[in-house]
């Protein structure tokens, strides 16, 4: 397989890929951060609708995620910030116990407190530690989950519309079994609390392509920020401008990814699809099509590694629902009909009713080629500056028994009462 020494480009053919898939179609949907706020969990069950509506589930094993434990929460958060998430209501934050915690952990206008909020925490972040979990136990070669990806949390504090940082959490379970974890975000924002969390470490390599400058959130990002101590030149950023289509994008993505790997030799995977980096996305300024998004995970799919999937931002969201759709397909290697079936929320898809999410044509793409070769050419002296991957001794990497004989059955679903689908949970 790839990733083994040449790091070098295998094709996706090579037999049947494995995937499971985790979304709870009883719970996910019914979370609302309030009115006006951009992040709708809505989306979620609009994409699985979709997935359900082509059929696509039959081709993967469905699971329900468990709902995260605060153990499972502390391997990164702190016990504070975790009680706190656990005791807050709309109803109790604003006496006087919580009243100076919220602005501690900066809980209140991009991460409101809503019904619901540690469950919906659990759940997003169970269904990351389960997809680790089932990929470090070699039941599949991919795993999804599309309620995952929430890149902005920090150990103590919310950030970004995310609570919990579930992509920690699942590189965590990933590097019990695996001695370097390479992590890829292509959302429209700086992957900032991963690269945060893994900045002095050269066991995960985090490369984030996304908007910087003009003030844009979160405001780091920079080239120029390669990571410090053992982490040293393991924090790979690259800076975009506003505009950037499918072309430029593959233009810079494909030779620093082909370097990232030859150099780094993970032997996992971990990708956030953030889908605000689409065209007409109510927050970004990208001009990406589904399909030249799609392609990023395609390329990464390539390598044959071990590969964690997740979501992340994704404002329009009926673009977000056709995006993560095409990405499920693209995982599966089905080919889709441009033309959506019908499904329960056929009239978001008008007046096309594609899966298509097409580039503006009116936009400019502020990218010229000088300035992305510019800083492909910066990526490419930092990663010049690792000679050879890491030489970690697997034995160093530490065993995790429990994984090995779990207490109980990974995969035994919780008793649900209502299916989306008669088919939709299989194993």
């Amino acid at each position: 397989s790839a990733g083994s020494t040449s790091g070098l480009h295998v094709s996706s053919s090579a037999g049947k890929r494995r995937v499971c898939y985790f979304h709870d179609a009883d719970h996910m949907g019914s979370y609302y951060y309030g009115p006006g706020h951009p992040m709708k969990p809505h989306r979620l069950q609009m994409t699985h609708n979709l997935i359900l509506a082509y059929s696509l589930y039959k081709k993967m094993d469905v699971y329900r995620p468990h709902l995260a434990t605060e153990y499972e929460m502390l391997g990164f958060h702190s016990p504070e910030y975790v009680d706190f998430l656990r005791r807050v209501t709309p109803e109790n934050q604003h006496e006087h116990e919580f009243a100076r915690q919220l602005q501690r952990f900066t809980v209140g206008d991009d991460c409101p407190v809503f019904d619901g909020l540690y469950d919906y925490c659990r759940l997003y972040s169970g269904g990351s530690i389960d997809g680790a979990q089932k990929l470090n136990a070699g039941l599949a070669d991919v795993a999804i989950n599309w309620s995952g990806g929430l890149h902005h949390a920090k150990r103590t504090e919310a950030s970004g519309f995310c609570y919990v940082n579930d992509i920690v959490l699942g590189i965590l379970q990933l590097l019990r079994y695996h001695a370097r974890v390479l992590y890829l975000d292509i959302d429209v924002h700086h992957g900032d609390g991963v690269e945060e969390a893994f900045y002095t470490t050269d066991r995960v390599m985090t490369v984030s392509f996304h908007k910087y400058g003009d003030y844009f959130f979160p405001g780091t990002g920079d080239v120029k920020d390669v990571g410090v101590k053992s982490g040293k030149y393991y924090s790979v950023n690259v800076p975009l401008r506003d505009g950037i289509n499918d072309e430029s994008y593959s233009r810079i993505f494909l030779p620093v990814m082909q370097k990232v790997m030859e150099v780094y030799q993970p032997s996992a995977l971990c990708v956030q699809c953030g889908a605000d980096s689409l065209s007409g996305d109510r927050l970004g300024c990208f001009n990406l099509s589904a399909r030249g998004h799609a392609d990023c995970l395609k390329h990464m799919l390539s390598y044959n590694l071990p590969t964690l999937v997740l979501g992340g931002g994704g404002y329009t969201v009926r673009n977000v629902a056709r995006c993560w759709t095409l990405e499920t397909a693209t995982i599966l290697n089905e080919d889709l009909s441009e033309e959506l079936p019908w499904n329960d929320y056929y009239e978001y898809y008008g007046p096309d009713f594609s899966l298509k999410v097409t580039p503006s044509a009116a936009m400019e793409n502020l990218n010229t080629r000088q300035y992305l070769e510019s800083v492909k050419q910066q990526v490419f002296d930092s990663l010049r500056m690792l000679q050879g991957a890491p030489g970690i001794q697997m034995e160093k990497v530490p065993h995790d028994i429990e994984t090995v004989t779990p207490e109980g059955d990974p995969d035994a679903r919780p008793p649900s009462d209502s299916r989306e689908h008669p088919a939709e949970h299989y194993d």
